[in-house]
C-alpha cells in the first residue's frame, strides 16, 4: 500500500511488516497544534502493522496525554507536530513526562515540523533527545527512521538513543 503523508507528489511505501506481538500506542499532537492529517496517517501506519492505537487528536493538553499514558500503559507515545512549535511544546511535555516516576520508562518519540527554520529545524533534535525523547524525527527525514524505531520495540528495554537517531 502507498500513502502520501503530505500534499506533495512524493509517495511513502507502507511496510507490509507486522509487529508481533501487537503493540499499543498513544498518538497525539502537542497542545498548540491543530493539525489532524498527520495523526490519522500515523494511526493508519501503526494499525496496518497490527498495533492498537489510541489517537488523542489535535491540541491535546499535556495533562490529558499524561493521564492517557497512565491509563493505557502504551508501548510508546508518539507525538507528531506540523505547526512548527514542536520543539517548544515537546520540551515542556517531555520534561513533565520524565518528572513522573510512573512514566519515566515510557518510550516517547516526537516527529514532524519541529520549528519554522526549514532544513535548520534539525538543530532542535539534540535538545529534544537530551531532554528525554527516545527518538526525534524531523519532517524532512522521511518515514524510514520511524519504521526503524518501530522495529526496535521488540526489545524488552527502551532503546538507547543513538546520535544518528536524533538527526534522522
Amino acid at each position: 500500500m502507498w500513502c502520501s503523508p503530505s500534499n506533495t507528489a512524493r509517495r511513502v511505501p507502507m511496510s507490509p511488516q507486522v509487529m508481533l506481538p501487537a503493540k499499543r500506542f498513544v498518538v497525539s499532537s502537542v497542545s498548540s497544534d491543530a493539525h489532524m492529517w498527520n495523526l490519522v496517517f500515523l494511526q493508519l501506519l501503526l494499525e496496518e502493522q497490527g498495533a492498537q492505537v489510541t489517537n488523542l487528536g489535535a491540541c491535546v493538553p499535556d495533562d490529558l496525554i499524561i493521564e492517557e499514558c497512565r491509563r493505557s500503559r502504551p508501548d510508546a507515545l508518539v507525538i507528531s507536530t506540523v505547526n512548527g512549535h514542536g520543539h517548544l511544546d515537546g520540551l515542556r511535555l517531555i520534561r513533565r513526562i520524565r518528572s513522573e516516576p510512573d512514566l519515566v520508562d515510557l518510550r516517547v518519540v516526537i516527529g514532524g515540523k519541529l520549528g519554522v527554520r526549514g532544513a535548520e529545524n534539525i538543530v532542535f533534535a539534540e535538545e529534544l533527545a537530551l531532554s528525554g525523547f527516545d527518538a526525534v524525527f524531523e519532517a524532512d527525514g522521511g518515514i524510514d527512521a520511524f519504521q526503524d524505531f518501530l522495529g526496535s520495540l521488540d526489545s524488552a528495554e527502551r532503546p538507547a538513543l543513538e546520535p544518528a537517531r536524533a538527526a534522522a
